[in-house]
């Protein structure tokens, strides 16, 4: 899939919702796909007891994935040529995350079409947990 650069202009927003009452599960899943079993995610009587914390939380590169769809959805994840994140707050079980994405800029670079985005990902408090940027290729 690729983008033409006049479906997009500058200010442009996407919006997703990226999930709706995270589950345990899907933290665990991911530590199966990831292959770490860090317990501060997957073991709530470590984290209360051990580590202090109220309980598991999500991995930062989980929600970076989650919030990366913006980007993969709507130019394809073969167009993305650069994406990085800052955590900025703890994903906990049971958040629902809302991502957004705005179009900063449409330039030229080595004779390809590029839009520059700002996302950033937020809680159903509206606590943002995630700022960070992606660039993706688009058709001239």
């Amino acid at each position: 899939m690729t983008m033409k650069s006049s479906d997009v202009a500058v200010g442009d927003t996407f919006e997703d919702v990226l999930v709706e009452d995270l589950k345990r599960t899907q933290l665990v899943m991911y530590s199966g796909t990831s292959g770490d079993y860090n317990p501060l995610h997957t073991d709530d009587p470590y984290c209360r007891e051990s580590a202090g914390y109220p309980g598991v939380f999500a991995r930062g590169m989980l929600t970076m994935g989650m919030s990366g769809r913006l980007v993969t959805d709507r130019f394809g994840a073969e167009n993305v040529k650069r994406y990085g994140v800052r955590f900025t707050n703890q994903v906990w079980p049971g958040d629902d995350l809302k991502g957004k994405a705005v179009v900063d800029k449409i330039r030229e670079e080595d004779g390809e079409t590029l839009v520059d985005l700002t996302i950033t990902t937020t809680n159903q408090k509206g606590d943002v947990v995630i700022s960070g940027y992606a660039t993706a290729k688009v058709e001239g």
